[in-house]
């Protein structure tokens, strides 16, 4: 299998290959041509995204062994021995087990060299006389748990921003309270006021018709959680891998999904107003089943000026929606959406504004809101503290249970900031 930087490069050597397919096809006239040159552009990208997907899934295995190594170690640490004379067994003091020759030895890719001869004596002792089943149980709960460590929590947020864009503070704007009690957003619409004429020597009008009118949203603090997995203690204790770090991770993505899900589609009833919810239709797409380039551009132009020029603004769509996007172009033949360069650390573009796949956006389908655009950073977001896993041990002696807690709201301030293209 190839090796990380192995597909970091041929990540770069695609995107080189797309973009000189794409400066042909604007060269060439000639149709049969073109539309070669468009079928191989469209296999360079499922490369492309194939590529990544190994990239990122390299990428997540390292950090899971670089926990794990840690944690190792962090368990050799409590296990030896405090004595003024040398440790016997293994280098650091340990006494010599199948399970940490056996980590050994997968560790240095299957291979028996590594190993000293004892070691290698225990793994096959271990191998003749080891004759055990373990299973992995899971239940429904409705109680809470005990808090997690801090690097938890850490893990946790990280998993979030993998799976949803919504909880992103780099996406939206955040608000973090220690309690859950309303908070309320004061807000002012005032785009419609201007001054007036005035006559010489004449008195200003103060009939109150020129006050503006302030209004308010309020943040709440929903609560959501991930029900408990129960697993066996023998499995706990005997599993090569840290079974809770490993769970508290999965669980971290459930969150992160139903996060995400909530803070766009929600309905604002009982739950967050999600962002798709709250955007206001911008334009109407002409078709229930296909986007138009021309479409974008009014999309982007239903937004006032002064929110396109914000830190935060830009496009947000599913993966199914930015496919079909990619072969949209515009009156001279140049495609909307731009790759942007990996080897540069450039960003891909729509319309020279960024984006950002959001997999809780509806598909493309009649009725349906597919594409919004706007100042993503008048959404706010509220979270109460950190999100929690918790590990019950006495409820499910001798096994233990295992669940994700999260409490958090979302609100858009300002209703012009955000529009949606909707599908006819």
């Amino acid at each position: 299998m190839a090796t990380l930087t192995e597909l970091q490069e041929k990540r770069g050597r695609l995107v080189t290959e797309a973009r000189a397919a794409l400066e042909e096809i604007k060269k060439n006239t000639d149709e049969a041509r073109a539309a070669e040159l468009e079928a191989r552009h469209d296999t360079i990208m499922a490369e492309f995204d194939r590529v990544e997907k190994n990239i990122k899934r390299e990428e997540d295995q390292a950090a899971i062994e670089a926990r794990f190594e840690d944690r190792q170690r962090e368990e050799r640490a409590k296990k030896r021995p405090i004595s003024d004379g040398e440790g016997r067994g293994s280098d650091d003091g340990e006494k010599l087990t199948y399970r940490s020759v056996f980590y050994k030895f997968i560790a240095s890719g299957a291979d028996l060299a590594a190993l000293e001869p004892e070691e290698r004596a225990v793994l096959k002792a271990g191998v003749e006389v080891v004759d055990e089943k373990r299973s992995l149980t899971s239940t429904t709960g409705s109680a809470g748990g005990y808090t997690v460590p801090t690097e938890l929590a850490d893990q946790l947020i990280r998993s979030m921003k993998a799976w949803g864009p919504m909880y992103d503070p780099g996406v939206t704007s955040e608000l973090n309270t220690a309690s859950g009690a309303v908070i309320q957003l004061p807000t002012i619409d005032d785009t419609s006021g201007t001054g007036y004429a005035h006559t010489q020597g004449a008195d200003l009008v103060d009939d109150g018709s020129a006050d503006p009118a302030f209004g308010q949203k309020q943040l709440e603090a929903y609560v959501f959680d991930t029900k408990f997995i129960r697993f066996s203690m023998e499995l706990a204790q005997d599993s090569i891998f840290n079974l809770e770090s490993l769970l508290a991770d999965l669980l971290g993505e459930r969150l992160g999904r139903l996060a995400n899900s909530q803070l766009t589609v929600g309905t604002g009833t009982g739950a967050p107003n999600g962002v798709a919810t709250a955007a206001t239709v911008g334009k109407t797409a002409a078709s229930a089943t296909a986007i138009a380039s021309d479409e974008l551009i009014d999309l982007v132009h239903s937004v006032d000026p002064a929110y396109r020029s914000a830190p935060k603004v830009g496009f947000q769509f599913n993966d199914l929606t930015l496919a079909a996007i990619r072969k949209l172009k515009d009156g001279q033949g140049n495609y909307l959406w731009q790759m942007g360069d990996v080897t540069k650390g450039s960003p891909g573009t729509l319309l020279s504004y960024r984006y950002t796949i959001n997999q809780a956006i509806a598909q493309i389908a009649t009725a349906n809101k597919t594409v919004l655009f706007g100042d993503f950073g008048k959404y706010w977001v509220r979270k109460v503290g950190s999100p929690v896993i918790g590990v019950m041990r006495e409820r499910f002696w001798p096994n233990l249970g295992i669940a994700g807690y999260i409490r958090f709201d979302g609100e858009l301030a300002d209703t012009a900031a955000i529009k949606a293209l909707k599908q006819a």
